[in-house]
């Protein structure tokens, strides 16, 4: 149904089996995408994010990989029932995916243009000429100068901002439904980081693509974002419209992330301690041990459910100051006082 969310995951659990144990990357996360919307997966390294992103096309390594329970649909389609065969047809033709790496995602010895031409070819049958005609036009809607002479060149006869446009050509390619984009201006200095996110920006407006982006820089999230699903340990901490997010942040986690942007007090400083062990996490919330508002109820139990979305936002978060409250966090257990703050969206580094 065109209403439907064209992306729903619920209860996804992406497990690894290694030796030092099971380590649960993805445990429980629940979240939808809808048709030309962005939704930004944030939270620190080693949250789950990318592991998120690459069970949506079931790209984990099996083994030593699995994704253990949970659904993923896709337009209606339940994705973990899917054939090597119906996933073959869905990866780039329907779900396009950009790397963070595009030096490690573009194969030195074939030209950009037939890495375009090979993603044309791999889902579509047209002749070699009209495959040159749809590369070279996807080149120069990424913004590549002169795109029907450097067709022909090779990944390192372009720069670091250069290559990231050719590898989000080649997602393209298809005119993919769903953009999975994992941190793609990591590498790039901020000025080509500012020049790809507005070429997201053009291209979805172009092609209306949804998109989901994960990233650990707010500054991104607040140019780029619909809404944001924030991300801790595997677990989602906070998700709401990326107004809502910024305006009025309700989780622990989510206020110290915001605290770390420059041009706050205090801004620059890390969130004290690291994250929990993905084979030992802690009972209770996941973030209790770094949390000011630690309560002993926090260290027991479960990860709190999220709470019901509110009439105006759809903003739902899992921390227990929000169970049958008025939502209000209480005074650091810590006596530190930690300021209410409503941080303003401005762009810069997120850490």
């Amino acid at each position: 149904m065109p209403d439907d969310p064209l992306l729903s995951i619920r209860d996804l659990q992406t497990y690894f089996h290694t030796d030092e144990g099971l380590v649960k990357a993805v445990d429980g996360v629940s979240f939808d995408v809808d048709r030309g919307e962005t939704v930004c997966l944030v939270g620190e390294s080693g949250s789950g994010k990318s592991v998120t992103c690459e069970s949506i096309t079931r790209l984990i390594p099996t083994p030593p990989g699995e994704i253990a329970g949970g659904k993923i649909r896709f337009d209606g389609t339940d994705v973990t029932t899917l054939s090597d065969d119906e996933l073959r047809d869905l990866r780039g033709g329907r779900i396009g995916h950009v790397f963070q790496n595009p030096q490690g995602a573009l194969n030195p010895v074939y030209t950009v243009g037939d890495q375009i031409r090979e993603a044309i070819h791999a889902h579509r049958e047209v002749a070699e000429t009209t495959a040159r005609r749809k590369a070279v036009s996807l080149l120069e809607a990424v913004g590549i100068p002169e795109a029907g002479n450097r067709i022909d060149d090779y990944p390192h006869e372009f720069s670091g901002g250069m290559k990231q446009r050719v590898a989000i050509a080649i997602a393209l390619a298809c005119e993919p439904d769903l953009l999975v984009a994992d941190e793609p201006t990591t590498a790039l200095d901020v000025t080509i980081e500012a020049q790809i996110l507005d070429l997201f920006r053009e291209l979805q407006r172009e092609f209306d693509t949804s998109i989901v982006f994960v990233t650990h820089d707010l500054g991104v999230v607040a140019e780029i974002a619909d809404r944001v699903v924030v991300v801790y340990a595997g677990k989602v901490m906070e998700t709401g419209p990326v107004e809502a997010i910024f305006e009025n942040p309700a989780h622990p986690y989510t206020r110290a992330l915001l605290e770390c942007l420059p041009g706050r007090p205090g801004g620059l400083e890390p969130i004290p301690g690291s994250l929990p062990s993905p084979t030992d996490p802690p009972r209770g919330c996941r973030y209790h041990p770094r949390c000011d508002y630690v309560r002993e109820a926090c260290r027991t139990g479960e990860q709190p459910s999220l709470s019901e979305p509110d009439e105006d936002h759809d903003h739902c978060v899992s921390c227990i100051h929000y169970e049958g409250g008025d939502g209000r966090l209480p005074e650091p257990a810590s006596g530190t006082p930690v300021a209410d703050r409503k941080p303003e969206r401005e762009t810069g580094d997120g850490e």
